[in-house]
């Protein structure tokens, strides 16, 4: 753990805390002695499971980013740091949740960083996706972003308005794009997850020809990554990389996830077609997150998918055993 020292004893904010990157980062700042509070929609463990173990050691405040009534209460917490992650996060499904992806994600950082700028440094988390449609990789930051879905269009309007915040006010802000995260609690909405899940079930496992390529980062590298651009005052006004800049082929991981789980499904590489707004190329350009942060990710991908799979193996002990305590609620 690559700990920097510039959390311990202040009062950091993580909107949308309870979310897969965002409770790693929870677990990291508090491991940092860190005073914590989180923006979530619902005040409910039941409704904040990745957090259950951890909920009465942070704050919490209960307020939809949309709302700039309820981020009122932001105020009376004071956060000398703001890490946001809180979003509408899934690129497929916001093709049918085309207002909410845009509200939550463009129009709920401007309502977030409207409604509070006293802060010592406000990291946005943006994402990989906002370079959509680009003829080469890797993927750098000089880049003009192309976004091809309306996920990446929300998110990179959110992105514009903590840029202009800065420009205009001076105001100390950081953008981060992470490239694809996996690991840990993560949903099985995502591939790595959604993958992993089936193999150990032994279902059925359909994918595309697999031919796209994405850059994969196990969470913990991207929790480093984050927390070192909210130390570091050059990073401030900047946009950062925080990617592996290793390229894998969606076809090569799904092989390899089959072999850890035990080969226990049955493959159908090419049965379901190719979304037409792919994105075919991903790599991160990581020069940057190298320069400004001494910033380069600690666990390997194979060690990463290895840590997974054996975390699921136990999800699903407790979450799909018969004979677990949990169901018998």
């Amino acid at each position: 753990m690559n700990k920097t020292g510039f959390v311990k004893n202040k009062r950091v904010l993580v909107t949308g805390g309870s979310g897969f990157i965002a409770s790693h980062m929870v677990r990291r700042l508090l491991e940092e002695g860190a005073e914590v509070f989180i923006t979530t929609k619902y005040n409910s463990i039941i409704d904040n499971v990745r957090l259950a173990a951890l909920w009465d050691r942070i704050g919490v405040i209960e307020a939809d980013l949309r709302n700039p009534d309820s981020l009122a209460q932001i105020k009376a917490v004071k956060p000398e740091i703001i890490l946001h992650f809180g979003a509408y996060n899934h690129v497929g499904d916001s093709f049918t949740h085309v207002l909410e992806s845009l509200n939550s994600n463009a129009v709920g950082t401007a309502c977030l960083m409207e409604a509070y700028k006293e802060y010592e440094r406000f990291v946005y988390i943006a994402t990989s996706e906002v370079y959509g449609f680009q003829k080469s990789v890797p993927f750098v930051e000089t880049m003009t972003p192309f976004p091809t879905s309306p996920y990446a269009v929300g998110k990179f309007g959110g992105e514009l308005y903590a840029r202009m915040q800065h420009h205009v006010y001076g105001l100390p802000v950081s953008v981060i794009r992470p490239f694809n995260a996996y690991g840990p609690y993560q949903s099985p909405r995502a591939i790595i997850a959604e993958l992993i899940i089936k193999g150990l079930r032994g279902q059925l496992i359909q994918t595309t020809e697999g031919k796209q390529t994405r850059d994969f980062n196990y969470v913990t590298n991207l929790v480093d990554g984050i927390l070192l651009a909210a130390a570091s005052k050059e990073c401030v006004g900047q946009v950062t990389n925080i990617g592996s800049g290793e390229e894998i082929a969606v076809r090569d991981l799904v092989l390899k996830i089959h072999e850890l789980t035990g080969k226990k499904s049955k493959l159908e590489i090419g049965s379901l077609p190719n979304r037409p707004t792919e994105i075919w190329r991903m790599q991160a350009g990581n020069e940057r997150a190298k320069k400004l942060l001494g910033w380069e990710p600690r666990v390997g991908f194979e060690e990463g998918l290895g840590r997974t799979v054996d975390w699921f193996r136990r999800y699903l002990d407790v979450f799909a055993n018969d004979k677990s305590p949990l169901l018998s609620l």
